[in-house]
């Protein structure tokens, strides 16, 4: 974080130059100390912190959920308290500090039930997780399949339940990709040796539409987490409205189709998805007024 040393407005200047939030994503703040001062210097300049939860005292060497599935697989584990002892420390400083904390890819059941009672306290918190965690539950991971190795793990399906739950009740804020593309030399290889992390960027539409489609969030409650709080988080206005960049996405909501990894745009292909069945797709991507991607159909 290399906050000593720096005043105020040297940081100041950063903020003018374009940081909307400081993050310790991929590496988190072990030091307490650290994270209190990172957030008490965020406060002043009024922005978030991202927070990366995770104790890598207790995460230590593990490379799935720590459960039957990976003691059947001889595979260490990394268990929730990895993640929900963070998430409670960051609440702890945001309440002494006064910094609104936003605490990145929710993965487990006593994440969600820390924040939901935080903000019952009228704490400034919020969250995220990714489509994975309410698509996909550990026993992904059997036949040591690499594409569903991720950090934070895919966890067990009473947690991914209660994700799906904290999204329908709105302790969940968000839905993020936290797309990490690898190339296949590094995921074919053993699973303990592989690298965290899946690509979601596009997968995390149809994945996510399923939501409203099984009547957990409606379509506007789902724009609203996909796009206009995380906006909102980092101080961007991308209300539709004269005068604003011309960012769009027209989505195709009937379109079923099956995930094919050889079709994505990207040039990484670590996907646990592919051959899925989905419904919805974006039928076009337009950003500053200027088509950036088309299916190349009609919707």
């Amino acid at each position: 974080m290399g906050l000593e040393g720096k005043t105020l407005a040297e940081y100041g200047d950063m903020k003018a130059a374009g940081i909307a939030a400081i993050s310790d994503d991929g590496r988190p703040v072990e030091n307490p100390r650290v994270m209190r001062r990172a957030m008490e210097y965020a406060k002043g300049l009024n922005i978030p912190v991202i927070s990366h939860s995770e104790d890598l005292a207790l995460s230590r060497d593990g490379s799935m959920n720590e459960g039957p599935v990976a003691t059947s697989m001889g595979l260490g584990g990394i268990p929730t308290t990895a993640e929900s002892t963070c998430v409670q420390r960051e609440i702890s400083l945001a309440r002494l500090t006064g910094c609104p904390i936003h605490i990145a890819h929710v993965s487990c059941k006593e994440s969600v039930e820390a924040v939901r009672a935080a903000k019952e306290k009228g704490i400034s918190v919020t969250c995220e997780t990714a489509p994975h965690y309410f698509t996909l539950t550990h026993e992904a991971v059997k036949g040591y399949d690499t594409h569903a190795k991720m950090n934070p793990p895919l966890r067990s399906e009473e947690d991914r339940q209660a994700i799906i739950q904290g999204l329908a009740d709105g302790t969940i804020d968000m839905i993020a990709t936290d797309h990490a593309p690898h190339s296949s030399l590094e995921k074919e290889v053993e699973f303990d040796q592989a690298a965290f992390g899946i690509i979601g960027l596009e997968t995390s539409l149809p994945l996510s539409l399923a939501l409203v489609f099984n009547g957990h969030i409606s379509l506007e409650e789902l724009v609203m987490k996909m796009s206009r709080n995380p906006a909102r988080l980092l101080g961007i206005d991308n209300e539709i409205r004269k005068g604003n960049p011309a960012d769009f996405t027209i989505i195709d909501l009937e379109r079923s189709h099956v995930i094919n990894a050889d079709k994505f745009v990207s040039k990484s292909r670590n996907t646990p998805f592919n051959g899925m069945k989905v419904r919805g797709d974006v039928f076009m991507t337009m950003v500053g007024g200027r088509i950036v991607y088309s299916r190349g159909d009609t919707p």
